[in-house]
């Protein structure tokens, strides 16, 4: 670390820490690693494009950002003033497509694989590969810890306004992009001793995870480590229905959502309290200009859920609201000391399972974009420590994802699971006065009955070789 080129030194928001720890504990997994990829067509003039991308990075204190932990009891990061980032470029035109197919699949494997040092001045990698004469894959590869995904839309849209403007020789003039510095200082001005009541109260009762054994498949353990993800698109009109029914009953689709999770994780456990994780932004509305901040402000939250099985579906969604609206109140809170003020041991996790509902902010420039490139993006590559997270990505046709530890879920449980999460969803919006036991869904009873007698009939045979 150079004196003359380090611009600021500062601590780690309490989230950075608890992924600096399980990034450097488990160093060997892809955890926290970020790939994004975009197909690109046209003729882009690659100078201008490696020339937006370092002007991006030199406007953004995060994106030149490393980290210090080594012999020290709190880790820093340390803002460097100059970083050079290099745009890698490979031509594979000429290699059959199959060959290019296989090819792009292990390059992004091998760069999970690599990783990021954290010690280093950027934690972000990018590389473009040309596949045809106008045809390119884009591929930025970047770490959570820095950023998140609220970032990536402010990262593109100013990337391309400046590219456009190196195209035709112009001058872009941006606003001064605000340091995440403003957000560890707001951070240190926040009371944590204020909400510990309210965690104490909302958590109380709750001692260990919600267990997840009747959807597991014991039988998948020995398996290597893999996350794999399953999705579905609603149609436009289930989204139109959905979002007109949350408008017309003063509901959000989150709130939908995670009323929908809830009630599925309380069949499949058969459990009335039950406790997962719900991703919140984290962006706080007092700290100014907040929105276009670029740095990772994302927490994820405990929400302890008490269903009343009598109760009718639609008044306890409104309820439900209000308690998640409370929870967002203190979502600054770091995990790490909720639990601490829960009946939860440290050695086990709070939950293993999360609920998100992607919030990004919407680019009128990228969305309207007519430069020399068109781009599409085809992907997002994420995983995190929780072996089970719904999250929904909120277009004019919703997606559903479910990413999943498949050591412990098998793809038929998987599809399963979305399958009932769509019956559950037309049956909110068709009758929303049911009582919650009334809900039908016979897929998950199904499962549940076949997975206890299965159990069932291997605890007799273990009986009757034992004896």
């Amino acid at each position: 670390m150079k004196a003359e080129n380090v611009e600021d030194i500062y601590e780690l928001t309490p989230v950075q820490k608890g992924m600096l720890f399980h990034c450097l504990y488990a160093s060997e997994s892809a955890l926290y690693f970020f790939h994004h990829t975009l197909t690109l067509h046209g003729n882009p003039n690659v100078e201008a494009f490696e020339q937006a991308w370092q002007r991006v990075v030199d406007r953004h204190t995060v994106l030149r950002t490393g980290f210090y932990w080594e012999d020290i009891d709190n880790p820093l990061q340390v803002v460097y003033k100059q970083v050079k980032i290099t745009l890698n470029q490979y031509d594979w035109r000429g290699i059959e497509e199959a060959e290019q197919q296989e090819r792009f699949k292990s390059f992004l494997e091998s760069d999970r694989k690599l990783g990021f040092d954290f010690s280093q001045p950027c934690l972000m990698r990018l590389t473009l590969i040309r596949l045809a004469d106008e045809r390119y894959e884009f591929i930025w590869s970047n770490h959570h810890i820095t950023t998140d995904g609220w970032s990536g839309p402010i990262i593109l849209e100013e990337c391309l306004q400046i590219y456009e403007a190196l195209c035709e020789c112009k001058e872009v003039t941006l606003p001064p992009a605000r340091p995440f510095r403003n957000y560890i200082d707001w951070l240190q001005q926040q009371n944590i001793a204020k909400t510990e009541s309210f965690w104490r109260q909302a958590l109380q009762g709750v001692k260990a995870p919600t267990p997840l054994t009747y959807i597991e498949n014991n039988q998948l353990s020995n398996q290597e480590e893999r996350y794999d993800e399953e999705r579905i698109k609603l149609s436009e009109a289930t989204t139109k229905a959905l979002l007109s029914f949350a408008t017309k009953n003063r509901l959000t689709l989150a709130t939908l959502v995670h009323g929908i999770w809830s009630i599925l994780l309380s069949r499949y456990t058969s459990r009335n309290n039950i406790i997962y994780g719900c991703t919140v932004t984290g962006r706080p509305v007092d700290l100014a200009e907040v929105d276009s901040i670029v740095g990772m402000f994302i927490n994820t939250l405990p929400i302890n859920v008490k269903l009343n099985t009598e109760q009718q579906l639609l008044s306890w969604l409104q309820d439900f609201q209000t308690q998640l609206v409370e929870a967002r109140h203190h979502e600054y809170t770091p995990l790490t000391q909720i639990q601490g003020w829960s009946q939860v041991p440290r050695n086990l996790p709070m939950f293993e399972t999360i609920v998100v509902v992607e919030n990004l902010p919407v680019s009128q420039f990228v969305r309207n974009w007519k430069g020399n490139i068109g781009f599409k993006q085809t992907g997002t590559y994420y995983r995190n420590n929780y072996p089970l997270n719904l999250v929904i990505y909120p277009e004019s046709e919703i997606i559903v994802a479910i990413s999943y530890d498949s050591r412990r879920f098998d793809i038929t449980t998987i599809t399963g699971i979305i399958r009932d999460f769509q019956i559950l969803l037309q049956q909110i919006i068709t009758n929303p006065y049911v009582q919650i036991k009334d809900l039908s869904f016979l897929v998950p009873q199904q499962q549940q009955i076949t997975t206890v007698l299965e159990k069932e009939a291997l605890f007799d045979l273990e009986l009757a070789q034992i004896f």
